[in-house]
């Protein structure tokens, strides 16, 4: 029991741990998921974005191979834990400092995530912003070099149709309304204009020709505004080699048509450029006139005929003819394409003529960002001297970064978590530890004090039975000598108050093994109807004049094998409590197979409240086994168990009494240990509330089950079931022919008759008709005297025996004496003897008187094979009338078996010794006593001339125990040298094996006391006070089985 409690309680160390270790793991390992799921993603993908931008790039592949292997190695990590934390090979510094670093490295870790979440969330507001702005770029760009396509050919067509034509095909208002038209192939300029180059020599005529002077472009210190502005106010041109009048303008701009384009300073440098490269060329950006906006004129030159590759800059200015211009007003182009995007108003964009790089000029847009981002897209206009770009930024500061928020905090949190679980499990198993080592004292302090209480039982047991050995051997060796009635009486009164307490004694110290899990079960073939015999006998006194009667199913087996003692204290419990709370009525046990009750109707109608034993209703007994498990089952686990012949055997035993009955608040508490109904009832009747909880403890051992069903004012029916073996099929046949001969004894001098039983009731009839089958008997019932003496007239068989209820007699005085006269008449040699079956006690004297048919004899209840037998042989002179069953052993066998043995008493109580002296003289043996264990052991030295020892166990100085154990090692040294030849045979009355039966003689019935007798070498045990059938099962066994070899 200690190594089971050790074993439980480290168990349960090991749970605790095991549970937080597995919950730290689960945390741990969802916390890596996390890790592993989130991150990686961004590590190999670049946080989600269509370029490949990981933390690792194309290494990431390996760190996934790295974290496997992490995970896969978990493991291991248990393996560390149980081999390092388990085996307590970790302080407590040294796991605070863990914790602390715990804390750290993921406070760190969770502070570079957040960090590189937030990178990656710029990188990706970058990545954004830089598409969103080369989107643009390119359609500015895209839809420019459209622009300048279309502006290129209108050139073409000028020199063919203008220059080519004479006259020419083209004036102001052919141009104007074509290029009105075609707007919409140059959706970024603003207008279109022709320039014709015109020399010094042929302004005048030129002038003339088209019908206003040649004006100048006004100077960019006194910009004109658009309202103020009007062309003839301009100041004509100044002398200079060559002009560039506009001629031919889209309506948009009719306002520059008579102006110099050579006298402002970006046109003169753009058509200069243009002239000279070939191309299209754009002038730095400028304010408009005007609209006074911000914009840039592209320029193509017209030649008056087709130029080689290789022409040279004097060629192409000798072959120009003019210059055509678009002009591009930035700031409403940019504001008219952003317009055509659905997300314009989510950046800001800002064009600029970077030519310069040092001072850059702002074509477009504000020049402020929010946060700070910016991308640059550059942009290609054709013209390979000056260079553009777009810049753009987000208008809105970004917004906050829940992701990289929330992401590290929740790993944060679940590593603190992981930590938190872990220091609580080391907390949890510092505090198991501390409590199981409290556990552990503790449970050596309920271990002692087991130890005590066992003591103290056993002392105070052998206490107690010590001085009542003596009291109840006086008074059996008085019972033995010359007393009158009365003092009979007074002794018998003596004895009986005697053994109640001795049985007081023994339910108590039952109760103790019960709570100790200490009790155990013989297994011994036994007589169950001898056993309810003897019950029977013991309560006959006590009965009250209530009736008590068994019955026993014909199909239950004579011999059963089990624990014969434990299975009377049930029935003697039961039946005891029933007396108790009985003042009229009956008493009724009966003793049926599982099988039967399961299937025969018969029976079960046999519990109806009209047909019982004494006529009084009863408390239903299919109540009292409607829990049981067996029935619950309909018979499916026990097809094989029930039958006679069967090995095992399954009783159902009820009890069924008429008495007050069990209050129904009180029956939730009927098996509870040392509680009563009620205090009146403890008052009233006396008792200490253990005898059921004992009974269930017993039911429980044999494999049974007990319930119960009661009604107040009605009465109760106990019934439990008990699982034996079949004797019949057991190998120990000299116990069971010894059964079967006592059976046979008492049946062999009635073998054959008939026998006429009168009983109005069917129940009680039955029970009759039961135990007068037991003797070879056989009944027929009849109902009523009339029936009874139809049933003897006839000639069908000759009936030996009349038995008749005493209330049938004395209901009808004149009909019983009618009867006895019908009896008289009959011719017969041999009349029937006529007997009378009463409860009372009254009529106790007439039993003993011989029976004619005139003096018909009384038998009083409760039957018992063996009292009906010594009933009908006195009263018909047949058989052994001294043979008497009175529960006990014949003295005879006893007396034959100790007759002539000389025994040696050890006992250290002189009251006991001579107790025990007495007993044992008196079945005939030459008994020798002594008072200590030194003197059995030099009386007991070989050679001796002992059959058997009995020894007391707690003696002064050297108690049973050691003093068997010395005996045991004088015999064994002696039978070795015998058998070494060391010594000779002769000395030893040519004895080859020494061994004396030696019985332990206590009051201690406590069974590690038992245990401890066998260990020591003792061979047997008997309790005092001495009990016949205990000591003859005992004796009968050494005088048998181990005699003496001589050579």
């Amino acid at each position: 029991m200690v190594n089971l409690s050790r074993f439980l309680l480290w168990m349960s160390y090991f749970h605790v741990f095991g549970f937080g270790l597995k919950v730290g793991h689960l945390l741990l390992m969802l916390c890596c998921w996390i890790l592993s799921e989130i991150p990686m993603n961004w590590f190999i993908n670049g946080g989600g974005t269509g370029k490949k931008i990981g933390l690792l790039g194309v290494n990431g592949q390996i760190w996934l191979k790295w974290w496997d292997k992490i995970s896969g190695s978990g493991w291991k990590i248990h393996y560390l834990y149980y081999q390092y934390i388990g085996s307590k090979k970790v302080p407590k510094s040294w796991w605070r400092k863990l914790l602390a670093t715990w804390v750290i490295v993921w406070t760190i870790v969770s502070l570079w995530i957040f960090l590189y979440l937030i990178t990656q969330a710029a990188e990706k507001r970058k990545d954004t912003l830089a598409g969103m702005c080369d989107e643009r770029a390119r359609m500015l760009q895209d839809q420019f070099n459209v622009s300048m396509n279309h502006v290129q050919a209108m050139s073409i067509l000028i020199s063919t149709f203008h220059h080519g034509k004479k006259p020419s095909a083209i004036d102001q208002t052919t141009f104007a309304r074509y290029t009105e038209r075609t707007a919409f192939e140059r959706p970024l300029t603003s207008g279109v204009a022709y320039a014709v180059r015109v020399l010094q020599s042929e302004r005048e005529e030129f002038e003339k020709q088209q019908g206003w002077t040649i004006k100048r472009m006004p100077l960019e210190q006194s910009p004109v505004q658009e309202d103020d502005y009007a062309v003839e106010a301009m100041e004509p041109s100044l002398t200079k080699d060559e002009y560039a009048p506009v001629i031919f303008a889209q309506d948009t701009l009719s306002h520059v048509i008579s102006l110099d384009m050579m006298s402002g300073k970006e046109d003169r440098e753009n058509v200069l450029r243009a002239r000279a490269s070939g191309t299209g060329v754009l002038t730095a950006p400028f304010k408009l006139l005007k609209s006074n906006r911000l914009g840039v004129i592209l320029t193509f030159v017209v030649y008056k005929s087709e130029l080689p590759l290789n022409a040279t800059l004097n060629e192409r200015i000798q072959a120009t003819d003019g210059y055509l211009g678009g002009v591009f007003d930035m700031e409403s182009l940019v504001e008219k394409l952003l317009h055509q995007l659905a997300s314009k108003q989510t950046i800001l964009v800002n064009v600029y003529d970077t030519t310069n790089t040092s001072h850059p000029i702002s074509m477009y847009g504000s020049n402020v960002t929010d946060d700070g981002i910016y991308h640059i897209s550059p942009l290609n206009f054709g013209d390979p001297f000056r260079k553009h770009e777009m810049r753009c930024g987000f208008k809105q500061k970004p917004p906050l970064a829940w992701m990289a928020i929330t992401t590290s905090i929740g790993i944060l949190v679940i590593a603190m978590l992981v930590g938190h679980i872990f220091h609580a499990t080391v907390n949890r198993i510092a505090k198991v530890e501390d409590d199981y080592h409290k556990m552990m004292e503790l449970k050596k302090r309920a271990e002692a004090a087991d130890v005590a209480k066992s003591q103290f039982l056993a002392t105070v047991s052998h206490e107690i039975r010590t001085p009542m050995n003596g009291v109840l051997g006086m008074l059996q060796m008085l019972m033995d000598t010359n007393l009158d009635i009365t003092q009979q009486d007074y002794v018998r009164i003596a004895q009986t108050s005697g053994k109640d307490l001795v049985s007081l004694i023994n339910e108590v110290l039952d109760q103790a093994k019960i709570e100790s899990g200490k009790l155990e079960l013989d297994a011994v073939p036994f007589d169950l109807r001898g056993i309810f015999d003897d019950v029977l006998s013991l309560f006959s006194g006590k009965s009250k004049g209530i009736e008590l009667a068994v019955y026993i199913s014909d199909r239950v087996p004579e011999i059963l094998i089990g624990d014969p003692g434990r299975f009377r204290q049930i029935i003697t419990n039961l039946m005891g409590n029933s007396i108790k709370f009985t003042d009229k009525g009956h008493i009724f046990v009966t003793v049926h197979l599982v099988e039967e009750v399961m299937s025969s109707i018969e029976i079960e109608a046999e519990a109806l409240s009209k047909n019982t034993l004494s006529g009084l209703p009863v408390a239903d007994r299919h109540h009292s086994w409607g829990g049981f498990k067996t029935f619950s089952q309909e018979g499916a686990a026990y097809p094989q168990t029930y039958s006679s012949t069967s090995e095992l055997i399954n009783l159902i035993v009820s009890v069924e009494d008429t008495g007050a009955g069990i209050p129904l608040e009180a029956q939730s508490r009927i098996f509870t240990p040392f509680m009563q109904v009620g205090p009146s009832i403890t008052r009233i009747h006396g008792g200490t509330g253990i005898g059921l909880s004992i009974s269930k403890c017993l039911v429980g051992l044999m494999q049974g089950e007990i319930g119960f069903a009661s009604e107040p004012k009605i009465g109760s029916t106990f019934t439990f079931t008990a699982m034996f073996t079949n004797g019949h099929s057991n190998s120990n046949e000299y116990k069971n022919q010894q059964i079967n001969n006592q059976s046979k004894s008492l049946s062999s001098d009635f073998q054959g008759m008939m026998a006429l039983v009168v009983d109005p009731r069917p129940i009680r009839a039955k029970v009759t008709k039961y135990h007068l089958q037991r003797l070879g008997i056989h009944v027929e019932v009849a109902a009523n005297l009339n029936k009874g003496f139809s049933s003897i007239s006839s000639e069908t068989a000759v009936i030996k025996i009349v038995l008749v209820e005493k209330e049938v007699w004395d209901k009808d005085m004149d009909l019983a004496a009618l009867f006895i006269n019908k009896l008289t008449k009959i011719v017969h040699a041999d009349p029937p003897k006529l007997f009378l079956l009463d409860n009372s006690t009254s009529c106790t004297k007439s039993s003993t008187a011989k029976s004619d048919v005139h003096t018909p004899t009384v038998i009083t209840k409760p039957l018992r094979a063996s009292m009906l037998a010594a009933s009908l042989q006195r009263a018909m002179g047949v058989g052994n009338k001294g043979n008497c069953r009175n529960g006990g052993l014949p003295i005879l066998s006893l007396r034959k078996l100790l007759h002539g043995k000389n025994i040696l008493v050890v006992d250290d109580n002189k009251v006991n010794l001579l107790v025990a002296n007495g007993a044992l003289k008196k079945y005939g043996a030459d008994v020798t006593c002594v008072d200590s264990g030194k003197r059995a052991i030099n009386m007991l030295k070989p050679p001796h001339h002992f059959d058997a020892c009995f020894m007391d166990i707690q003696m002064p100085e050297m108690d049973g125990f050691e003093a068997t154990r010395r005996i045991r090692d004088m015999e064994h040294d002696i039978n070795d040298r015998i058998q070494h030849g060391e010594v000779s045979v002769e000395p030893y009355e040519n004895v080859l094996n020494w061994h004396v039966p030696i019985l332990a003689m206590t009051a201690d019935v406590i069974q590690a006391t038992h245990e401890e007798c066998l260990r020591c070498g003792m061979d047997g045990y008997v309790s005092k006070p001495f009990e016949g059938e205990q000591l003859y099962r005992e004796v009968v066994r050494f005088f048998k089985s181990t005699p003496m070899q001589t050579q």
